[in-house]
């Protein structure tokens, strides 16, 4: 888990996401007001923070209204998260001036190789990454490398990439902290009693193993008598989500509690629910993300709990990259701060939701 940053470092990362969430008041989903835009937690690797002197043996020093900046989205923007994600670094790289050049890799972790490839051959200087997976974007990578440009990370994580060699850092949420979050608001809703199924995100990404392990150890922390009888990959989406559910219903009829490691596959549980004649509330679901849709399943009594997780990395993305080119450097890992949709917030906070 990550140390907490001193109180100093503290009020420097909150006057930074203060100033960059300034910028970014506006209505839509990626335009979000200042209440809705990410916070900083807490942060790792303060000690070496990245630097064009110590980012991979050096690399010349730019400035970001002089350069392309290239975005490579992982997913299918069919996604709220990352609908939101996309238009988040659009919107500030418009406000501050930056010309910008964006891929999608359709969920295909060739054509994200490729995308990243095609960007740097483009003439895109630095880039900024969504992931797709936590492993395979080598070849990437040394393209970049080997062209000088800086990569910033979001989202998912590069777990066995070193900050400041392959990458510059990486932004994103504390996804074990997550899952322990949702098993705490599974035990409330639960009563603390009944059968759990799982619907775990996609292979082969940090996520999906850290939102499940936090689950799984605050459930054994905390001496729950939650049961966990079945485990099914959904593979994060609405459709998946839907037919796994009715497999897992159907095999395991006792099942009272659903566990959906992101929104989407949540709402393709409550479909299912509801072909098979439950009523709200019937099976308590708790899910992460906090799409507009998820928060108002909990308005309309489908879904009991929602952990967020915020898809809006424009500002803090690109005041990293500006950090990193005026000296002040990048630590490893920048942690966001999430908030919790419940049934005593969920109506006051929709307009919060994306």
């Amino acid at each position: 888990m990550p140390r907490r940053t001193t109180a100093a470092a503290a009020a420097g990362l909150l006057a930074l996401t203060l100033s960059a969430c300034a910028k970014s008041v506006g209505d839509g989903p990626g335009d979000a007001g200042a209440s809705a835009q990410q916070q900083v937690e807490a942060t790792t690797g303060d000690a070496s923070l990245c630097t064009p002197e110590r980012y991979n043996g050096g690399v010349p020093q730019l400035d970001l209204k002089n350069v392309t900046v290239g975005f490579a989205q992982s997913e299918k923007e069919a996604n709220p998260f990352r609908i939101t994600e996309t238009q988040s670094i659009k919107d500030e790289a418009t406000r501050r001036g930056i010309k910008l050049i964006t891929t999608n890799a359709q969920s295909d972790l060739n054509k994200e190789i490729a995308d990243i490839q095609g960007m740097i051959a483009q003439g895109a200087k630095v880039l900024i990454i969504s992931p797709l997976n936590s492993e395979g974007l080598d070849p990437a990578l040394k393209a970049a490398q080997d062209a000088k440009v800086p990569i910033m990370t979001i989202d998912r994580l590069l777990t066995t990439k070193k900050a400041c060699v392959d990458y510059v850092g990486w932004i994103g949420s504390d996804f074990v902290k997550q899952g322990a979050r949702a098993a705490d608001a599974m035990i409330t809703a639960t009563g603390d009693k009944g059968e759990v199924a799982i619907l775990l995100g996609a292979s082969g990404v940090n996520v999906t193993v850290d939102r499940t392990k936090g689950f799984k150890d605050q459930l054994a922390a905390k001496g729950s008598s939650l049961k966990v009888v079945a485990e099914q990959t959904g593979d994060f989406t609405r459709e998946k989500g839907r037919a796994v559910t009715e497999q897992l219903i159907s095999a395991n009829p006792g099942i009272s509690a659903i566990y959906a490691e992101n929104d989407e596959m949540a709402l393709g549980a409550v479909a299912a629910l509801k072909a098979a004649g439950k009523k709200p509330g019937d099976v308590k679901i708790v899910t992460i993300d906090g799409t507009r849709g998820a928060v108002q399943g909990i308005v309309d009594g489908w879904i009991a709990a929602v952990i967020e997780s915020n898809p809006r990395f424009g500002p803090l993305a690109f005041q990293a990259l500006e950090d990193f080119y005026a000296g002040k450097g990048v630590p490893a890992k920048t942690i966001i701060s999430d908030k919790e949709y419940t049934p005593e917030n969920a109506q006051a906070e929709l307009p919060n939701a994306y």
